[in-house]
Parts: structure tokens; C-alpha cells; sequence
């Protein structure tokens, strides 16, 4: 069984003023698709506090997926790209590129997000929306994809070609 984490940037829902909906989405998403979530963490829009959570699930290889929400547009405080790029040791372009290509066939403001995704050792780390219905539009799109490059990524696999 694959573990995932889930982490929701959100400034007021840290604080208590919004219920977060998205990580739940998240965890209904993954456990249905076979998943175990071994953590949900609701923290600030924290450059630093969200980029140190992310680096520990990885470097502690508590999951082989980290999976967050919000914080991704154009807000002084949306600051998850970037705290995932301090801490990736290498990008992965597709996921976003992939994500941002189908969500603009639903909205033309896909265009405006700054997701980013890449690897940490043997966790990847892929930056969703925040809005739960973009959460769920975006993961369902791309989680059947997920488990084969889990897979290479931890040496469960490593053919990738087709049979």
C-alpha cells in the first residue's frame, strides 16, 4: 500500500475562521484509490514552516506522496510553489503541465496557477489547487498516473515501456 500526506496551506484556516474542505477531498480521493494518508496537516501560508513539514515527511520516508492544496496563485501569501521548490531535489514538470492543460478545457483561469511538482528522495511532492472542486477535478485526472511513477521512483518497478 502506497502511504501519501496531505498538507492545505491556508492562513484562515489555520486560524480557524474556514473549515478546510480540500484535504479531506484529497483523502477521500486517495484512500478510494488505495492509499493509506498517513498525515494531514493544516498549516499557514508559511514559506518556511510548509517547506521544513514537507521536507520531514520526505526525508523521514513516511510517504511516497505528498500531496498539498492552495496557496498556489497569485496572492503575496501564496507561497507553496515556492516552498516546494526549496526543498525538491529534482522537478517534475508534467504533473502540473498535465493538470493545468485539462483544467483549462473547464476554466480559462487554470492559466493563472503556479503549481509545481517534484521528487525528494523517494517522495514526490505534487502542488494542487485550494478550491475542493479544482482539487477533485485535478487529482481524479491525474492519480491513475501517480502509482506507476511511485513505482520507479522507489524501485518497485523499472520498466517503464508498455507491455
Amino acid at each position: 500500500m502506497k502511504r501519501a500526506a496531505i498538507i492545505t496551506s491556508s492562513d484562515t484556516g489555520y486560524r480557524g475562521e474556514r473549515e478546510d474542505l480540500s484535504g479531506p477531498a484529497i483523502r477521500e480521493i486517495l484512500e478510494r484509490e488505495g492509499y493509506e494518508v498517513v498525515s494531514m496537516d493544516l498549516l499557514p501560508d508559511d514559506r518556511e514552516m510548509l517547506a521544513g513539514r514537507m521536507a520531514e515527511i520526505a526525508d523521514s520516508h513516511a510517504a511516497e506522496l505528498i500531496l498539498t492544496t492552495g496557496g498556489t496563485g497569485f496572492s503575496q501569501r501564496d507561497v507553496m510553489p515556492e516552498a516546494t521548490e526549496d526543498i525538491i531535489e529534482r522537478r517534475v514538470p508534467g504533473i502540473p503541465e498535465a493538470i493545468r492543460a485539462y483544467s483549462m478545457t473547464i476554466t480559462k483561469r487554470a492559466m493563472l496557477s503556479r503549481a509545481t511538482a517534484g521528487i525528494r528522495k523517494k517522495t514526490l511532492i505534487i502542488n494542487l489547487p485550494g478550491s475542493p472542486k479544482a482539487v477533485r477535478e485535478s487529482l481524479e485526472y491525474i492519480v491513475d498516473s501517480l502509482v506507476h511513477g511511485i513505482e520507479i521512483l522507489t524501485g518497485e518497478a523499472t520498466d517503464c515501456a508498455r507491455k
